[in-house]
């Protein structure tokens, strides 16, 4: 049974996250180790079932699944070779390291939602066009980019944490 199948979800890119997470859920409890008569059966299920969630609640690492069920998805961990587009992950990341407000890190933000929202169309393309080594190094830069936005978010908590902090707080 595939990830999709698991979640009752299609086997595509796009999928709705909100099913996933109620779906999950359900199984989650279903499978729960304390609720189950053979509990090294349910620990397992229940592994299974967060390894899968996790596949498929990125769209890297979704569309990475969808290379493996077609037994394309060898050397993903391969440096990117695209001159021009290093070239841009480099300007994103000293953006990042510059950023100083809500408001920089937003903006930076917006920026990588439409290259990932790019990368997802190109995928989607190159996909159904069964262009593997075109996929693989979509799902590289998607990957590369969904670390980006892991880094602005752990920035914006960083940035609310200085902001909440007050030296006449009481201890």
């Amino acid at each position: 049974m595939s990830h999709f199948e698991l979640f009752n979800l299609p086997e595509a890119l796009d999928i709705d996250q909100a099913t996933l997470k109620t779906n999950f859920l359900k199984l989650q409890q279903q499978y729960h180790p304390d609720k189950a008569e053979d509990k090294d059966q349910a620990l397992i299920k229940s592994s299974e079932i967060n390894q899968a969630y996790k596949a498929l609640s990125n769209v890297d690492s979704r569309a990475a699944y969808l290379l493996a069920l077609k037994k394309q998805d060898y050397h993903l961990d391969q440096s990117i070779s695209d001159f021009e587009f290093l070239q841009s992950a480099l300007e994103i990341r000293e953006q990042l390291d510059e950023a100083s407000s809500t408001e920089q890190l937003n903006s930076l933000k917006n920026e990588v939602k439409q290259w990932i929202d790019g990368l997802v169309r190109e995928f989607k393309i190159d996909y159904v066009d069964e262009d593997w080594a075109e996929a693989r190094d979509t799902v590289r830069k998607l990957r590369f980019f969904q670390k980006v936005m892991n880094d602005i978010e752990k920035a914006e908590d960083r940035l609310l944490d200085d902001e909440d902090f007050d030296l006449d707080d009481d201890f």
